[in-house]
């Protein structure tokens, strides 16, 4: 039997990044990760897993990695993620994201590496006019993150045209959760996720929960959105990269979520159900170019792959994120 190539994850010690790698090695696929750690966390690598510290556009260093670790594949998570903080620092987010990927792909072209999953973004969409939101609706971002993410989606698209490369790009909705043996999750201080936000200030690591804006076309005036569970989504990418091996031509663009829509309320409601407590809420203006309403239309991910969400359901999505933010306490105290 043919031995399976080594996958790298660059970002691979970050949220969605680690959650790749668990998701890749339950599934028998050798793992790299490359990580620079300045968001990423050396605990969230799993042990036995060679964890490279260091930059996606070091040259060198990816053609060692290449070299020593037999790579066939790369999953591509490393960047910068922060909406307004793209707006504030753009050319940060254009070296970060877009240069440092383009430095990534070339490397693959010259070691002949065949397959590139890529992390990307409902952001590309901007603000649709429309929602459920197909993939092939235009795509205008509203902020640098969302365009450093589509330049790079063009150049992936440009590379696989010129070279014996495919792709696939998955735009993902709200991402949240954690590992349901809770061997990973969100790790970040000072996260602006919702749910993260929630699980936190449930445990008491804040004071309140901020509510932006309560005068959207909502059925009850707060921001909707589309939460996939991070272990889901890290399955999609597995799926993909299965995919892509079996039919070397072809790439994909597909969304990643659940085609099911909660609102801030809803979320914050559900914290409070799963924990027994409420949470105290804090209305706030609106934060400039939130929509009303984003919601994915999954139905190409659901007929190109066989992937069949396993934790499609608020409640344990919430959780999976309160027990892994008690777990990140133990952690932070044996450090």
């Amino acid at each position: 039997m043919e031995s399976k190539p080594s996958i790298l994850v660059t970002g691979g010690a970050g949220y969605i990044g680690s959650h790749a790698v668990l998701a890749l090695r339950d599934r028998g696929w050798p793992v790299a990760v490359i990580d620079n750690l300045s968001t990423g966390f050396r605990f969230a690598v799993p042990e036995g897993v060679p964890l490279y510290e260091g930059d996606i556009a070091d040259g060198e260093l990816l053609a060692r990695i290449f070299a020593d670790q037999g790579i066939g594949a790369i999953m591509h998570f490393a960047g910068s993620i922060v909406v307004p903080e793209s707006v504030e620092r753009p050319l940060d987010y254009y070296h970060n994201n877009t240069v440092k990927s383009r430095a990534l792909i070339a490397a693959a072209v010259a070691a002949g590496i065949r397959h590139f999953i890529f992390s990307s973004t409902a952001a590309t969409y901007g603000i649709p006019e429309t929602s459920p939101v197909r993939e092939g609706m235009p795509k205008a971002p509203i902020n640098p993150y969302g365009w450093s993410k589509l330049m790079t989606e063009q150049m992936l698209a440009d590379t696989a045209a010129a070279h014996d490369m495919n792709y696939c790009a998955l735009r993902y909705f709200n991402v949240a959760g954690a590992d349901p043996e809770a061997r990973s999750g969100q790790s970040t201080a000072g996260a602006t996720h919702l749910i993260k936000v929630a699980v936190e200030a449930a445990l008491g690591k804040r004071n309140s929960v901020s509510i932006f804006g309560t005068d959207y076309d909502t059925p009850d005036g707060t921001g909707v959105r589309d939460y996939i569970h991070v272990s889901d989504l890290a399955a999609a990418h597995v799926l993909a990269l299965e995919a892509l091996m079996a039919e070397p031509e072809r790439s994909m663009t597909m969304n990643c979520g659940y085609g099911r829509g909660f609102s801030v309320l809803e979320v914050l409601d559900a914290v409070d159900r799963v924990t027994n407590r409420p949470i105290e809420r804090v209305m706030s203006p609106r934060r400039a170019g939130d929509p009303d309403a984003l919601i994915s239309d999954p139905s190409r991910i659901r007929e190109t792959l066989p992937w069949k969400p396993q934790h499609a359901d608020l409640d344990i999505i919430v959780r999976h994120a309160l027990a892994w933010e008690r777990r990140l306490s133990e952690i932070r105290e044996d450090s």
